[in-house]
């Protein structure tokens, strides 16, 4: 039977060995695929074991060794680490079934570079989400990056090495300026890297080697270091990635990218500074109101956005500082809300992604305006669609109702009601921007007009009766592309009744 430690050896070794299949099998495309598959299936039972006692107390560990003094290559999982694990392993599976539904149905070239470099991907996911030290997280972060950008340029033309050069220019400054000096200051001041319940830097801060205004300096390091986080002014590098094949989009935007990002905050707020260190000297508000604008902001773009995926890209940028807003907060609602909004908006913002490359593999349509009718040829897409946008909104019976209770609990604990009533008034914003899709689809009636010249453009013989709405039969997309976005909008309802398991899951960290 194995132990919890080499759980975490495999863990970390499944994902590579994935990558070594992908390229051994890559002129067999149904053995290629087969491999990722079951690999992801037994990497997600073999989390979902470890998960078992890392919830009951444990905090298993494996160190590889000191590359220099005081810079390891370690792990340990704690609860944090270890939701975000299940999540990105779990969606990892869906994500290749619909990826290989995808990339079939356009004929996509160099789908083994695909499945390789995203294979990588989740092995970095992983590695950040274990990571025992400020080090080994830098590291994961950065394989992140460097291993997403062939999915960004996937396409390679002049657009996408566009939008590859905006995503790895953004990531790789913020991350050596500013990251990375936080990264030696932290060194500087603790004398250690780990990761320690409480944070590491109150025996600095009472031995008067680092002031208020230092603080306040290094927490913006890290916030703005940690470019993935997506806040502003760093995160066009996110709609300029949209140039990516739909697949690659969902893993930017749910399954490891940007989670990585915000799971990176939560790490440095929780166990580098310590919520009771920020709390006490107040030095997080500053951050607060930084997230509490990007979150408004990104929401007021996303409704100016035709695009389906351009406007889901401003949506991720303000969800996300959701979740840097609940660490800023720095105290136990807020933390254990953002914590929780890290699941919940996962699975949620996949369903839509899931939902926007369905509707283009099967009716070839990017933008909202061009959608009329079209949830009455593609309900299971649309409905899929409607049931995540509950949940991104925070409405029951969606997930993320749960998440933002207690966002909006923490800004009412920290006092600060402007950030309350930012909440509110981006929950509203998420209304107007994502419900009209589903209205759209389903209750407004097709254009005919549109959708004869579509047909002629694809080339398809098809004889419009200007009578009928039906006479043009649209279909949902292949099954392998409606199935995840299915079983991903059940997801997002049965998060709402997993909440009370993920807030004692996450207990632990804030107490």
């Amino acid at each position: 039977m194995m132990t919890p430690e080499s759980m975490i050896v495999w863990s970390l070794a499944l994902p590579l060995l994935a990558f070594v299949l992908n390229f051994v099998f890559g002129k067999i495309p149904n053995l290629r695929e087969a491999s990722t598959l079951i690999i992801g299936c037994v990497l997600f039972g073999v989390i979902a074991m470890l998960s078992r006692d890392v919830f009951s107390g444990g905090r298993p560990e494996w160190v590889i060794g000191d590359l220099l003094p005081g810079f390891s290559i370690s792990f340990q999982v704690e609860p944090l680490g270890m939701l975000f694990a299940l999540v990105a392993s779990g969606l990892w599976i869906l994500t290749t079934v619909y990826a290989v539904g995808y990339m079939r149905g356009h004929h996509e070239k160099h789908q083994t570079r695909f499945f390789g470099c995203f294979a990588v991907a989740i092995f970095a996911a992983l590695a950040a989400a274990f990571s025992s030290n400020l080090f080994t997280l830098f590291v994961a972060y950065e394989l992140m990056t460097i291993s997403t950008y062939p999915l960004v340029t996937h396409h390679g033309d002049e657009e996408a090495r566009n939008g590859g050069r905006i995503y790895l220019g953004i990531l790789l400054s913020t991350s050596i300026a500013f990251f990375m000096l936080a990264i030696a200051w932290t060194w500087f001041l603790a004398g250690t890297l780990d990761f320690r319940v409480g944070g590491i830097l109150q025996d600095a801060y009472d031995d008067h080697r680092i002031s208020d205004t230092g603080l306040g300096i290094l927490l913006g390091l890290f916030a703005f270091g940690i470019g993935k986080a997506a806040l502003m002014p760093f995160h066009r590098w996110l709609p300029a990635a949209m140039v990516a094949p739909t697949p690659v989009s969902a893993l930017l935007h749910a399954v490891a990218v940007v989670k990585v990002g915000v799971f990176s905050v939560m790490k440095v707020v929780v166990y580098i500074f310590g919520i009771d260190l920020l709390g006490a000297t107040g030095v997080n508000v500053w951050l607060a109101y930084v997230a509490g604008y990007t979150l408004v902001v990104a929401s007021l773009v996303a409704m100016t956005k035709d695009n389906l995926k351009a406007r889901l890209a401003y949506s991720t940028i303000g969800q996300l500082a959701y979740i840097t807003l609940g660490a800023a907060l720095a105290n136990p609602s807020g933390v254990i809300g953002g914590g929780m909004h890290i699941a919940m908006h996962a699975v949620g913002k996949i369903t839509l992604f899931f939902c926007a490359g369905a509707i283009y593999v099967a009716a070839h349509k990017k933008n909202i305006s061009d959608m009329r009718g079209l949830g009455r040829k593609m309900p299971l897409t649309f409905g899929a669609f409607a049931i995540a946008s509950i949940s991104i909104i925070g409405l029951p019976p969606g997930g993320g109702a749960w998440s933002k209770w207690f966002l909006a609990v923490g800004t009412v604990e920290a006092h600060q009601y402007a950030l309350t009533a930012a909440l509110m008034i981006s929950s509203l914003l998420n209304i107007a921007y994502l419900v009209p899709i589903p209205i759209l689809g389903f209750m407004k009636p097709i254009d005919q007009d549109l959708e004869s010249e579509q047909n002629s453009r694809l080339g398809q013989d098809v004889s419009l009766d200007r009578g009928s709405e039906n006479s043009v039969q649209w279909q949902e997309a292949p099954m392998m592309c409606v199935v995840p976005l299915c079983i991903t909008a059940v997801g997002s309802v049965l998060l709402f009744f997993a909440a009370p398991w993920i807030y004692e899951a996450l207990l632990p960290i804030v107490e």
